[in-house]
């Protein structure tokens, strides 16, 4: 019994670093432009506005592909969409290293970058969806969606450490090297897969899923409006807590090292979080309320403007107030009914949406009004963020009572319909 359950551990476990290894590389670009703001500003001309605007155009560029390509990811399979993966985020590294002299150039990397942020989120959730048990999920969730924090961590170690040494350019030659490793990955896979399929044949068609029930609307609508509030107060605070840290006398190297430490916080409690939930019998969105209203807090402390405040609300809001994304998401996807991948859809086309619009609008704030004021702002998208997500779980338990689900929800260690699933 032991050697059976084994290896299907080690599985899991090997699919979960890959997910987050490649969500990681998808998404670090606009965390590695954030923490090196005031060299790469300085160096290319760019004001807080034109920067926010930089990391909006990401965001907007990865949300839009998302959306367009949904239908057809599953056909492309895993070889390719690792193919495409690494390619663009490769050929967005060498283009940022050799081509960025201004903002216009900028613009149109981050654009590429965003299409490689896109290409990398569709393989991870493939990988998830068609790899994890289901009683491994939550935590399966919980390292994916450590990739951002991991992102940001990594941006932040950028600073001290290789951009200290050749500069900010030298960031986005790793990132390439590391998107020529992924597109040697996905050959190897589309090889592999090919030399299966000539020693199998031509195989059976694969039977089409019968489709029953779909997501309650309204609740899932409330869900995609928390996400898009919170993520645009979760990625401004990514992109502009260096530049705010130097306003108030921080060294590049120390708001560096802040983000790093934070983020890893974040990832600690994004994991822990997401292995409580496939312990815990429901009661998940609580939960998503209670550290969205941390965010809230942290971000009116950041307010205050002193080093110290900096310190201990930056730490604050990276490592709780943004440790939501996984747990969302999983709870989300569980009550999609008989259409989870509908569901999270939903939920990751909301998240795109505050990355794109949340630096751009709160990063020309800060550049008219000040900093002060848009923490403020920030502090107000997340605390309305908790409320629409408690107000979207009185929803979907609601529905839960008018349709039972056919099938009981699984746990790592039961099989149940809980009461209070949400």
């Amino acid at each position: 019994m032991v050697t059976a359950a084994a290896p299907r551990r080690g599985r899991s476990a090997l699919v979960m670093v890959l997910a987050s290894a490649i969500t990681t590389l998808g998404a670090i670009p606009p965390f590695l432009l954030g923490a090196q703001a005031v060299e790469i500003r300085e160096d290319l001309g760019l004001g807080l506005g034109a920067f926010g605007v930089a990391v909006s155009v990401f965001f907007a560029t990865a949300a839009v592909a998302t959306l367009s390509t949904s239908g057809v990811v599953d056909r492309w399979g895993r070889g390719w969409l690792l193919m495409a993966a690494g390619s663009l985020v490769a050929g967005g590294g060498l283009a940022m290293t050799l081509l960025a002299r201004g903002w216009w150039s900028v613009m149109l990397v981050m654009v590429v970058l965003g299409l490689g942020n896109a290409a990398s989120q569709a393989t991870a959730n493939l990988l998830m969806a068609r790899a994890l048990p289901p009683g491994r999920r939550g935590l399966g969730f919980g390292v994916k969606q450590s990739a951002v924090p991991l992102a940001i961590m990594l941006g932040g170690l950028a600073v001290p450490t290789t951009g200290a040494l050749w500069g900010w350019r030298s960031t986005f030659v790793i990132t390439a090297a590391a998107g020529l490793v992924v597109c040697a990955g996905a050959v190897a896979l589309l090889v592999q897969g090919r030399r299966r399929r000539r020693r199998r044949g031509r195989s059976a068609p694969a039977s089409l899923p019968e489709l029953l029930e779909s997501p309650p609307t309204l609740p899932l609508v409330l869900a995609a409006l928390a996400i898009t509030f919170a993520s645009a107060a979760a990625n401004f605070v990514g992109a502009f807590t260096a530049s705010w840290g130097f306003e108030v006398g921080l060294s590049p190297s120390q708001t560096g090292v802040l983000m790093a430490l934070g983020s890893g916080g974040s990832i600690m409690v994004r994991i822990f979080s997401g292995w409580r939930a496939d312990h815990r019998h429901g009661a998940n969105l609580p939960v998503v309320a209670t550290q969205m209203g941390v965010g809230a807090l942290a971000c009116a402390g950041l307010a205050l403007g002193t080093p110290w405040a900096v310190w201990v609300f930056g730490l604050l809001v990276f490592s709780i107030g943004w440790s939501w994304p996984g747990l969302l998401l999983y709870a989300v996807a569980r009550l999609g009914r008989d259409n989870p991948a509908q569901a999270s859809g939903a939920v990751q086309a909301g998240a795109f949406a505050g990355g794109a619009f949340g630096p751009a609008l709160l990063g020309a704030l800060s550049q008219e009004a000040g900093f002060p004021l848009a923490w403020g702002v920030a502090a107000g998208c997340f605390a309305l963020a908790g409320l629409l997500i408690l107000l979207s779980r009185r929803r979907f338990t609601a529905d839960l009572l008018r349709r039972p689900p056919r099938e009981p929800f699984r746990y790592a260690r039961s099989k149940v319909t809980p009461s209070r699933e949400v």
